[in-house]
């Protein structure tokens, strides 16, 4: 704050009051907790996580008490490298799915140490429509739900060019409304 003065005597000086900016004071107003109401989700505070600083064993111990995603599908994964062309066909898109669930395995909770620190989400192949894979995503995951389908659908589509498109059977499936409800 600059103040300019000027000497009027020795014992007192004047103020020139324009550059003295306006003070204003600003009083803080709470929200009154009288309409509170309870939003019926303390359900999910009753299960307990471990936290992504803990070890991967207490993570285990924690997830072990949380029952993995279905697998639908029960063969062998097909582990290709990207740059691969497989033929178009439900056994290869099984088989890649499989592989991707490994080998990005930190996106879904197929394994206590995720289950441990709440990821239970889980990704399963509907159909094949034409040149478009038709996938589920279910159970809630640490990412955005797009990110997870974009996630696998540039895994499929580096081992299966084929793939035109990669898309979930029910839209909602993309919300947040259906990561927090599973």
């Amino acid at each position: 704050l600059i103040l300019s003065c000027m000497y009027q005597s020795i014992s007192s000086f004047v103020i020139s009051p324009c550059l003295i900016p306006a003070i204003r004071i600003h009083t803080a107003q709470y929200s009154s907790w009288d309409d509170f109401a309870d939003l019926g989700d303390d359900d999910l505070l009753d299960d307990e996580y471990a936290s992504e600083n803990d070890s991967k064993e207490y993570k285990a111990a924690i997830g072990s008490k949380f029952e993995a995603p279905d697998l639908e599908w029960q063969g062998d994964p097909i582990s290709v490298l990207p740059g691969t062309s497989l033929p178009l066909t439900e056994e290869n898109i099984q088989g890649l799915l499989q592989a991707c669930r490994q080998e990005i395995e930190t996106v879904f909770g197929y394994s206590a140490e995720n289950r441990g620190v709440g990821i239970t989400g889980g990704v399963d192949f509907v159909e094949l429509d034409g040149p478009s894979v038709v996938l589920r995503l279910k159970g809630r995951f640490w990412h955005e739900r797009s990110t997870v389908l974009t996630r696998v659908a540039n895994y499929l589509q580096q081992r299966c060019p084929e793939i035109v498109d990669v898309t979930v059977d029910d839209e909602w499936q993309l919300s947040d409304e259906a990561n927090r409800a599973e």
